[in-house]
């Protein structure tokens, strides 16, 4: 019951004036960048961070949040219209969108997926509201060696369990390492690796590296890949939207299936992409309808969009109850939360409680409003698309720059913003996942703490991290998650193994 009166008192803080209209603007941005393939939901949240500084730190979270929700929505448009996909895990919903588009079934299309995307994300939020309270009250047993199992869990998750090649993201991990420890050991108080720049006794500063690393680095490659926007025209009536929505439960076990997808693979750092794919999988082997997917088939694009967006918000539950991100735009959220000087994880819970009940709220009425948005706007976002990439790259590129150099007011940062974004297009011209690098930037200084304090609490004992069930347990889930593509391989070869 005290969780329901926290919710709506939440809702409360939520329907105030100025936060409805961060809200919508919030989504308005997000949908924009949803639409423009490159941009994605973390870059969009990396580079808009700036505007809200001068926000009180509840408003500037449902802004920043309500941008992710409009970039999951705003992905699907351009998958159906123009066989674009405008984020990763819409690629899955060109399979069967575009097809319908081309049968003149654009409207239907683009409904199926706005209302899949909304009922993902409301499965997701629920199960938010109902586990994240006890997943942190938990959390508040954790000492040291604890949190540092998290952290290793959370490390060793993104390797084992990544679709990456393990040696590609342990090593974009290892450069993240290798740059949150620049700058004061926390520790002893020795500088590390500043080469005599005193710009960089903090550290490279962690929305500097995002802007850089998203922003400017998919600009460039962008840029190189000389990106035309081509497509058809839609346009959303009343009659179509109820046509669709009547058809829509039909699928409920698809959508019930894609939802618990979604939020396994979003509490576990895998990612809205892979939840898309393996829902779509999934769904084209059981369904009877299964021979049709490819070819204009409506189930093939509920699948994918309900498991993103499950798997987007449920990437939200660890960051709020652990401060462990598990998605990109969760990390960059999380830096947001620190730069608001808020620390998430269990106590957010008990000393933030209007904060974070706030956050839950304003993902309810973030989603609806994010859903009549999309659904009344589509010709609007196609036309979107019309603009020349020559013009739109400039002015992503000078928000870049204010955003960077907004943080200190300092040049030095924007020429460290250019330099993360060469190693941002090198990183992925080489097929070098990102997220891994931005976790540990993210999280490499608080592992590393944790890790040293300890040690120093148990004398230099290694054994500390499997002192007690509690912190057993979770290295142990960390060594399962780092060694499962090795365990599955082994029950594989048990299984083909003729019986004697």
């Amino acid at each position: 019951m005290e969780e329901i009166a926290n919710l709506f008192h939440g809702f409360a803080v939520t329907l105030e004036p100025f936060n409805i209209m961060v809200m919508v603007i919030g989504i308005v941005l997000g949908v924009i960048i949803g639409v423009l393939p490159g941009l994605g939901g973390a870059n969009g949240v990396a580079i808009l961070l700036p505007l809200t500084f001068s926000m009180p730190p509840t408003s500037a979270i449902i802004m920043l949040s309500c941008i992710y929700w409009g970039a999951l929505f705003g992905g699907a448009v351009t998958s159906v219209l123009f066989n674009i996909p405008g984020e990763p895990w819409s690629v899955a919903t060109t399979f069967d969108g575009y097809p319908m588009a081309q049968q003149g079934k654009a409207g239907e299309a683009l409904t199926a997926a706005f209302t899949s995307s909304f009922v993902g994300a409301l499965f997701a939020v629920i199960m938010i509201t109902l586990v994240a309270p006890l997943v942190a009250s938990f959390a508040l047993r954790f000492g040291p060696a604890e949190k540092f199992a998290v952290y290793f869990l959370a490390f060793c998750s993104f390797v084992g369990l990544s679709k990456e090649p393990p040696f590609k993201t342990i090593a974009s991990m290892m450069i993240g390492f290798a740059l949150a420890a620049v700058g004061l050991d926390s520790i002893t108080g020795q500088l590390r690796l500043t080469f005599g720049y005193t710009e960089l006794l903090n550290g490279f500063d962690f929305l500097i590296a995002v802007i850089g690393l998203f922003g400017i680095g998919e600009i460039l490659l962008t840029m190189e890949e000389g990106l035309a926007f081509r497509g058809g025209n839609a346009k959303i009536d009343l009659k179509v939207v109820l046509r669709t929505w009547m058809s829509l439960p039909r699928y409920w076990m698809t959508s019930l299936r894609s939802c618990v997808i979604g939020c396994w693979m979003g509490i576990t750092p895998a990612g809205a992409t892979p939840a898309s794919f393996m829902s779509y999988g999934i769904a084209k082997r059981i369904s009877k309808n299964g021979r049709n997917f490819g070819k204009g088939e409506i189930e093939g694009i509920v699948a994918p969009e309900t498991a993103a967006h499950a798997a987007g918000t449920a990437a939200l539950l660890p960051m709020l109850s652990l401060g462990v991100p598990g998605s990109p735009t969760a990390a960059v959220l999380l830096g947001g939360l620190l730069i608001w000087g808020l620390q998430p994880g269990p106590m957010l819970f008990v000393e933030q409680k209007e904060f974070v009940w706030g956050l839950i709220a304003s993902m309810y009425l973030g989603n609806l409003v994010g859903l009549l948005i999309v659904l009344t706007c589509v010709p609007l976002l196609a036309a979107i698309l019309r603009i020349p990439f020559s013009i739109i790259a400039p002015v992503i590129l000078v928000l870049c720059a204010i955003g960077a150099y907004s943080v200190n007011n300092s040049t030095f940062d924007v020429a460290m913003m250019l330099v993360f974004g060469v190693l941002g297009y090198v990183l992925k011209k080489c097929n070098y996942p990102l997220a891994p690098l931005v976790l540990a930037i993210v999280l490499g200084d608080k592992a590393e703490e944790a890790f040293r304090q300890s040690l120093l609490s148990s004398q230099g004992n290694l054994g500390v991290f499997f002192s007690n069930g509690l912190v057993s347990s979770i290295m142990v889930l960390g060594l399962i998650a780092l060694f499962w593509s090795l365990i599955q391989e082994g029950f594989t070869r048990l299984r083909a193994r003729p019986a004697l």
